[in-house]
């Protein structure tokens, strides 16, 4: 039977300011706070809000034959928590239906995987903790930044002990070969690989309302013919895309939403099912390894890194940030560290791209990618300044590990010293009290043997006789 995998990306780009050379030094608030909180409501209101009430109608509507699956950088949590909490409710909501699963992806939303191995790892941490915490479902698929995925960047996603993992169906990876199968890495046969199919996730995302497309209007009884009409024996059907694409690359004008509820019964009528990555997994075999040897995204026409990393200005960004990865890693700074994870996010690098795409690239308050990367190198200047200021120059990453390591050693030396000493402490006050007892137990001994013969206590006898005498009295 076939299926289709249908899953949405959630991450919200964190605006950087306007920072000048001269400010290098003194102010380290790097953000455009009116521009990330207007920004996040707009997005909000315009699609996140809309697209999950439809997700939830469609689950509750299909009787739980729909279901779907998520991924939410950490930085998009965050804002979400500081400025849109009713879409928290709603991905609550969702999660609640049991149709729905969450996927672990860096927290940042970065190219760590593509820089500092031990970097990604914390990142993956930290991603599949909050999301553990914020839906009670450790993930158990992943997907990189833009579905970033090389031979390497999956046998580390594969140590980390996840079973499955998203990533692009490029031409130039899969050759002859369809991305309507279930492969595996090449490094790591435990680890699946799900195509995203490009063209009919772009018929949505991309061209859904465009009224020069060819197949314009598009509605879902074709579409769902489309993918019935494929070979009998090709059984899973990977539509990936971001979640703003429903409502703004693709306005609520333009029924996107209607065209997505009508999805579930014609898929029915078809035979067609919809299937989350695990059960897809966890079900399907493998047919073959695929070889990616050089990284590979779902971004652009040539599906590989060059929108971040194609021009001199990105790479030098880019490999400067990465030149404190081992320090800001070593720090406890709080401040540092976030400032780390917005620093990271692919978008700053995307800004600095030089590439003609034919489609129309948002750079905020950039008016070229020379400008964002004189805005960003600003920042970047004083973030490393800062580091620089906890963590010396002159010593190098090695060295700083090593001494780090050794005070973290000896601080635990001195915790369990200080244990060992509270122990110590409460035995020799137990002692104490007991010594202090001792004499006042004699004393009190040696008082009771002093007092006089009428004080004391009368004998068994004597009681006996007065309760006798008593009674007598009594009686009369």
């Amino acid at each position: 039977m076939r299926t289709i995998c249908l899953y949405f990306e959630i991450h919200q780009i964190i605006h950087l300011k306007r920072y000048r050379f001269f400010d290098i030094g003194s102010d380290h608030y790097y953000y455009d706070d009116y521009a990330n909180e207007t920004g996040m409501n707009e997005v909000a209101e315009r699609s996140y809000i809309p697209a999950l009430n439809t997700l939830i109608e469609m689950v509750k509507k299909s009787e739980g034959a729909f279901k779907v699956a998520l991924s939410i950088s950490g930085v998009a949590l965050e804002q979400l928590e500081f400025h849109a909490p009713a879409v928290l409710d709603l991905l609550h909501q969702l999660n609640d239906t049991g149709n729905c699963e969450f996927l672990c992806e860096p927290y940042s939303h970065g190219l760590s995987s593509l820089a500092n191995e031990t970097c990604f790892r914390e990142e993956v941490r930290r991603q599949r903790l909050k999301i553990k915490q914020m839906f009670g479902k450790e993930p158990k698929v992943f997907r990189n930044s833009s579905l970033i995925y090389s031979d390497e960047i999956g046998g580390m996603v594969a140590s980390m002990g996840f079973k499955g993992m998203l990533t692009e169906g490029a031409k130039h990876a899969l050759g002859w070969k369809s991305p309507h199968y279930v492969y595996h890495c090449n490094q790591a046969p435990g680890l699946k690989l799900l195509l995203r199919d490009f063209k009919l996730s772009d018929d949505i995302s991309l061209r859904f309302s465009n009224s020069e497309w060819s197949e314009y209007p598009l509605f879902a009884d074709r579409y769902i013919s489309w993918i019935d009409a494929l070979p009998e024996e090709e059984q899973v059907v990977n539509i990936f895309m971001e979640l703003s694409a429903l409502g703004m690359a693709q306005p609520l004008s333009s029924n996107i939403l209607e065209f997505l509820k009508a999805l579930p019964e014609c898929a029915k009528a078809k035979g067609i099912t919809f299937s989350t990555p695990s059960e897809i997994v966890s079900k399907l075999k493998s047919i073959s390894q695929l070889d990616v040897p050089y990284p590979m995204s779902w971004t652009d026409e040539e599906r590989d890194t060059s929108s971040w990393l194609g021009n001199v200005l990105q790479r030098e960004a880019f490999n400067k940030l990465y030149s404190v990865a081992e320090r800001v890693r070593l720090c406890d700074d709080r401040r540092i560290k976030q400032d780390w994870d917005y620093l990271q996010a692919s978008n700053n690098f995307r800004f600095m791209t030089t590439k003609n795409t034919g489609i129309w690239l948002n750079r905020g308050i950039y008016d070229s990618p020379y400008d964002a990367f004189t805005n960003y190198m600003n920042i970047l200047g004083d973030f490393i300044k800062r580091v620089d200021a906890l963590y010396p120059i002159d010593v190098d990453n090695e060295e700083l590990n090593s001494l780090l390591t050794t005070i973290r050693n000896q601080g635990e030396e001195i915790n369990e010293l200080q244990k060992e000493l509270a122990k110590w402490q409460e035995k020799v006050a137990k002692e104490s009290d007991k010594v202090q007892k001792k004499p006042a137990e004699k004393k009190k001994a040696a008082a009771e043997k002093k007092k006089p013969a009428k004080e004391k206590e009368p004998s068994v006898e004597k009681k006996a006789a007065g309760r006798s005498k008593k009674t007598v009295e009594t009686e009369q």
